[in-house]
């Protein structure tokens, strides 16, 4: 019963008040839309899992409710201009990589659909995340892609509710 009470918590926009059962969103905006990212990238998939990861997290933590077509208050839209796989370490001997990081950059628009407002705008947001393709652990591509992903979905949702 106490996750559901604080499920709906957040802090208030004045520190003084400290927590806040209010919406950490702007006033007057209890819906989103969000189309499918574009995915200027060859890294076939990544915008659909990145959309999915995006709109979960905004279920999970904004307080606002993610619907399809024109009927929406705000509109969520974004473009997947990069997708980067980086060795991070070599194996000394045989000169295997040890360690990968996957980054994705994206841009974003969060606007207000009756207003027309921008209320948040980002070029080149980025978030990574990193894997262990070698031996023993033997992590695939895939997880690094999947951990990345979330990483910023995760980071993208905090920063629409502190853009504002």
């Amino acid at each position: 019963m106490v996750g559901l009470a604080g499920a709906g918590s957040g802090c208030a926009s004045d520190a003084r008040q400290g927590y806040s059962f209010s919406s950490t969103m702007p006033e007057g905006i209890t819906t989103v839309s969000v189309p499918v990212f574009e995915n200027y990238t060859f890294d076939v998939g990544l915008e659909a899992e990145l959309t999915e990861a995006v709109i979960k997290e905004l279920q999970r933590t904004s307080g606002v409710r993610v619907v399809q077509g024109g009927g929406a208050d705000s509109s969520l839209k974004g473009a997947i201009t990069s997708s980067e796989l980086r060795r991070l370490t070599l194996e000394r001997g045989t000169g295997l990589v040890q360690e990968l990081a996957l980054t994705i950059v994206v841009d974003f628009d969060w606007k207000h659909n009756r207003t027309g407002q921008v209320l948040t705008s980002r070029r080149n947001f980025a978030a990574s995340d990193t894997f262990v393709p070698a031996k023993p652990t033997g992590e695939r591509i895939e997880t690094g892609r999947h951990a990345a992903v979330q990483r910023l979905a995760k980071d993208l949702v905090a920063e629409l509710r502190s853009g504002w």
